[in-house]
């Protein structure tokens, strides 16, 4: 089964249909999926998609373009529902400079970031990391808190990642896996299929971020996880290697970084 590692079923382009493909998943060859909070509303939803649905688990955690939503409050009801046995991690979280280019906001975003960083240490989960423009500080705040906990071996993932393979080996030295999803099958993706490439095949997940980013042949059009044969198979192409095996080895490292 391929496991799904970045989902996000709580989004309204799902309310038509999202009962019928959750049910559906395992005749398509999908089997677990980690649906992702990015805010504290969707954090919620995504806590009661994976009470309702067995293959179904959740993350929690505000996105850095959500963090107006976050006080000390939102931290403390984050840290109430990590007991939560489905909850496998935090995220997303991390750093977004696409959208805003002020530096107080960009400082507000470390700050959230840094705090639920600690968070999931403190909870002994992983991490799901976005970054976007963001890559220099993104790497300084995960170097700064691989050197507080040094005993985390397997602190999370890059999630969605859009950086050079030589940042991505960087990543990987202090145990992060790199999030592989529809953009490895676009014409255009050079420097991600270069990333696959030179990174080791234990440290590769494959993911959607659906209802985002569609694969080739369907570009453009809302995103689901039933896709995700096509970004094995691109993964398999790059690595000279069957569909099976990267469909195997990919699981297996999903549910050694999650913890399952």
């Amino acid at each position: 089964m391929i496991f799904e590692s970045h989902a996000h079923y709580e989004d309204k382009k799902f309310d038509a249909d999202r009962v019928e493909l959750l049910s559906n998943m395992r005749e398509h060859g999908i089997g677990t999926i980690v649906n992702v909070g990015s805010d504290l509303e969707t954090s919620e939803k995504t806590l009661e998609l994976a009470a309702e649905y067995k293959d179904v688990y959740a993350a929690i955690g505000v996105h850095p373009s959500e963090i107006a939503c976050l006080d000390e409050t939102g931290i403390e009801w984050l840290r109430e529902r990590v007991s939560d046995p489905k909850v496998v991690a935090i995220g997303e979280i991390g750093l977004d400079y696409y959208w805003d280019k002020d530096q107080e906001v960009q400082k507000m975003q470390q700050y959230w970031f840094r705090r639920q960083l600690e968070l999931a240490a403190e909870q002994n989960l992983p991490v799901i990391i976005h970054s976007r423009d963001a890559a220099e500080d993104t790497m300084k705040i995960l170097q700064e808190f691989a050197k507080k906990h040094p005993a985390i071996e397997s602190p999370g993932v890059i999630h969605c990642y859009s950086y050079s393979p030589e940042m991505a080996l960087e990543f990987i030295k202090m145990g992060y896996y790199i999030g592989v999803g529809g953009v490895v099958t676009f014409k255009n993706a050079r420097k991600l299929k270069e990333t696959v490439a030179a990174v080791p095949m234990d440290r590769i997940l494959t993911e959607t971020d659906c209802p985002y980013m569609a694969p080739e042949p369907y570009r453009g059009s809302r995103n689901s996880s039933q896709y995700l044969p096509y970004v094995v198979e691109k993964i398999a192409e790059i690595k000279g290697m069957a569909s099976e095996e990267v469909e195997r080895i990919t699981e297996a490292n999903a549910k050694r970084m999650y913890r399952m």
